[in-house]
């Protein structure tokens, strides 16, 4: 993955409901085409690219055209300045702390067109109007694509050993990480976690936090610098959780590395990954919910589709057929089964369950579930630059640095009230 921190304030600060009007103005695309952009390496790659060409084998009046944006972040710089210069996608797929965002600027068409059967299927938590607070009062401008929420990983060999169980709470938590670590030649953490935005994110929830309250950015409060304390303590006291090296995508993949090689017997990462830990393990890969504090509580994570407003009529209805045949039961069961990303159709979801498929692999299953945990975004249009902005910068350096935590997150609210 680049080491793209992803767009500043300048970048996204510009007017963008200005801007789309350019994308108005460029030539048409042929009858049918649709440009999708997406962000996507490896086997997610794969898959995602077998499913387009299974919708061309399908029909014949759509043909999707995809390219690839680098990362998620690398694709939203590409997505701005393709709106101001008037040559956007067809559809793209965002991270979904930018949606309320881009909808505010009044750059994103709404996407009822997909019918209400489709609509209807999705699941609660995972569409638009479940992953946000009070999007229930803003139109429909988002559709879920690869959906995931943050899940612990464990080595189960390690596990048995020791006579391990995965950790409820926090105490447990430290204390399993403890009675994993190993010092000296086969040193080993107990416990590894990126040091990043939606990992913290948990812990605040998991304290009893809020990013939000009342409308105004907290950052979580007590909670909030509770959570950070947790990280110290482990890093710094225990001894027995190691931040790995690396901003963005590089520590979580720093993490994945480490986990795979045995040099850490649990990780916090992304269901996205189960596929791919357990593929290419040594050893039989565990997944368990995250613990909780004073109560269980996750955010959830990954992309939603979306697609620019003011596109010409017949790309636009070409795009929303391709929209809702990604939707179905049959290719949301596919997605989720070949990669680990949550099914988005709760009829995809009750055929892998029909089918076997979360008997055969538990692992699968343990993100679904704890999206009976799962705790909405606000929906807030400047989330995604505090995001950047405030809170991510500091977090790393609050934790190796063992700085004040009241005081970095003081300064963090400061800076995303300056705005």
């Amino acid at each position: 993955m680049s080491r793209e921190r992803g767009p500043s304030r300048r970048v996204f600060a510009l007017g963008l409901g200005a801007l789309f009007a350019s994308a108005c103005d460029r030539p048409a695309r042929p009858a049918g085409e649709v440009a999708f952009w997406f962000s996507y390496g490896g086997n997610n790659r794969k898959v995602l690219l077998e499913l387009v060409s299974r919708f061309h084998r399908e029909q014949s009046a759509v043909r999707v055209v995809p390219t690839f944006q680098g990362d998620y972040f690398e694709g939203l710089v590409k997505l701005r300045t393709g709106l101001f210069v008037g040559a956007v996608p067809t559809i793209t797929h965002v991270v979904g702390e930018v949606v309320p965002y881009l909808a505010r600027a009044g750059v994103l068409e709404r996407l009822e067109g997909v019918g209400d059967a489709v609509l209807s299927d999705l699941e609660p938590a995972l569409a638009q109007f479940g992953t946000f607070e009070g999007a229930e009062d803003e139109p429909l401008v988002a559709l879920p694509f690869n959906r995931s929420t943050p899940i612990a990983f464990f080595n189960r060999t390690i596990f048995r050993e020791l006579g391990l169980s995965p950790p409820t709470t926090w105490d447990e938590l430290r204390a399993v990480a403890s009675r994993a670590s190993l010092v000296g030649e086969e040193a080993r953490w107990g416990f590894e976690c990126p040091v990043d935005w939606w990992f913290w994110t948990a812990l605040v929830g998991q304290a009893g936090g809020r990013l939000v309250e009342d409308g105004r950015i907290t950052l979580g409060g007590e909670p909030g610098a509770r959570a950070l304390e947790l990280w110290q303590a482990m890093v710094h006291d225990d001894r027995t959780m190691r931040s790995p090296p690396g901003r963005d995508f590089n520590a979580w993949e720093a993490s994945n590395g480490d986990f795979l090689a045995g040099r850490a017997a649990m990780i916090w990462t992304s269901t996205a990954f189960v596929r791919y830990l357990e593929e290419n393990a040594s050893f039989p890969v565990g997944a368990a919910p995250l613990p909780g504090d004073v109560r269980r509580a996750v955010p959830t994570g990954g992309t939603f589709f979306v697609m620019p407003k003011g596109l010409p009529a017949p790309e636009r209805e070409a795009g929303l057929a391709f929209l809702r045949w990604m939707m179905q039961p049959q290719q949301a069961s596919e997605w989720a089964r070949r990669t680990g990303y949550m099914p988005v159709s709760q009829a995809g979801r009750r055929e892998l369950e029909a089918t076997g498929f979360f008997r055969e692999h538990p692992n699968f299953k343990v993100a679904v579930d704890q999206l009976s945990v799962a705790q909405r975004w606000p929906w807030a249009p400047e989330l995604f630059r505090v995001q950047r902005e405030a809170v991510q910068p500091r977090l790393e350096a609050a934790v190796s640095e063992r700085l004040d935590v009241r005081k970095v997150l003081a300064e963090a609210r400061l800076v995303a009230e300056a705005g």
